[in-house]
């Protein structure tokens, strides 16, 4: 008999995820967003994310439930994003998660919603390669990590952003713009009819002297700003410089990308995340992988952005791995730093592989 039926929840912000995942294998998942509901705002309001979690909950798991064949009495284990995120979106996810777990009697497994990142991949192109060096590029994180076994091992941080995120430079320049939110999806349209070389935005962080792999997109976004504030009123080339923004953000990402996997004798680079999307970003990273002989993964688009197939994946992970599953006073985490694919309440420490003891100093 294989390993159980893990079903995930993600609500970790707009998008409420459920996923079914047995032996790697995807078997359904249903994604519902409230994101028509943030746009007139221009970017996500947290009451109003929390609020279309609790009336998106229960459908979402019937239609993934519906469309792998399968019932509730099937699922062997529940995994749900515990953190990071929204307080009042991740708490609606885990409520739901911990009704599901104790009714049907199965384990609950608290994900790291980054490792769901990293896990979306493995439902495309099966087990990550050990090590390999992933970019998460998202509207909250940048990062560049060493991953080796995700479900057992920490995560290695070899860079993150210092400011803004990629996602969230897209977000902030395209209201500049008078593009629509969600703004990467939006820069992405406009630019395909930009060009490139147009404007010479900077590529931050990039000198000799600099972290060759923490990132800031802050200074891009001021760069766009001022570029568009020097029209004075006068009608904006917003394709070019939407053209012009995407090539700095993807010139970064990949560059530094690159030159992380040569660095460390990486042979495999996987790039997740809602940026993954973008088609410079992925066309980019095509162009320099070929040349440097590096493998490319990235999952498809549906799997880019936040889905609860990713945490089921993180969560079938720690099934087979033999993962000490998280209690049932399991709480959220909205900042929680991604160390680890699992996420345990605060005061839990790793005892031994697919063990954990609860310190003294927890309450």
């Amino acid at each position: 008999m294989g390993s159980p039926v893990v079903l995930g929840i993600e609500s970790s912000c707009d998008e409420t995820g459920a996923g079914l995942v047995r032996d790697g294998r995807l078997l359904g998942h249903a994604v519902a967003s409230s994101m028509d509901e943030h746009a007139r705002f221009g970017g996500v309001v947290p009451e109003i994310a929390a609020r279309a979690h609790v009336h998106a909950l229960h459908p979402v798991v019937r239609r993934a439930l519906d469309q792998a064949g399968l019932e509730l009495s099937d699922i062997g284990a529940v995994a749900v994003t515990s953190g990071p995120g929204l307080a009042g979106a991740l708490q609606v996810g885990l409520a739901g998660a911990k009704g599901l777990a104790f009714g049907l009697g199965v384990p609950l497994y608290g994900v790291h919603h980054l490792a769901g990142h990293v896990a979306a991949d493995t439902l495309a192109h099966g087990p990550l390669p050990d090590p390999c060096v992933v970019l998460i590029v998202s509207g909250g994180h940048t990062s560049l990590l060493l991953v080796r076994d995700l479900a057992r091992e920490p995560v290695v941080h070899l860079g993150d952003t210092l400011d803004d995120a990629a996602g969230e430079c897209f977000d902030k320049v395209a209201r500049v713009f008078g593009l629509p939110y969600p703004g990467g999806p939006a820069i992405d349209r406009a630019a395909r009819d930009g060009d490139p070389r147009a404007v010479a935005f900077p590529r931050p962080l990039t000198g000799p002297r600099d972290d060759p792999y923490a990132f800031s997109f802050s200074g891009l976004k001021t760069a766009a700003a001022r570029w568009a504030e020097s029209y004075g009123g006068a009608e904006l080339p917003v394709a070019d410089g939407a053209a012009s923004l995407q090539e700095a953000v993807a010139d970064v990402l990949t560059r530094k990308a690159v030159a992380a996997c040569r660095a460390h004798g990486v042979g495999t680079l996987v790039v997740v995340g809602g940026v993954a999307a973008n088609s410079r970003v992925r066309s980019l990273a095509e162009e320099r992988c070929a040349a440097s002989g590096i493998e490319l993964r990235v999952p498809p688009l549906r799997l880019c952005t936040d889905n609860g197939a990713m945490i089921a994946a993180v969560g079938d992970l720690l099934v087979r791995a033999g993962a000490e599953p998280a209690p049932l006073d399991l709480a959220v985490d909205p900042s929680a730093p991604l160390e680890r694919a699992a996420l345990q309440p605060r005061g839990w420490t790793e005892a031994a592989p697919g063990r954990a003891f609860q310190t003294a100093s927890a309450s």
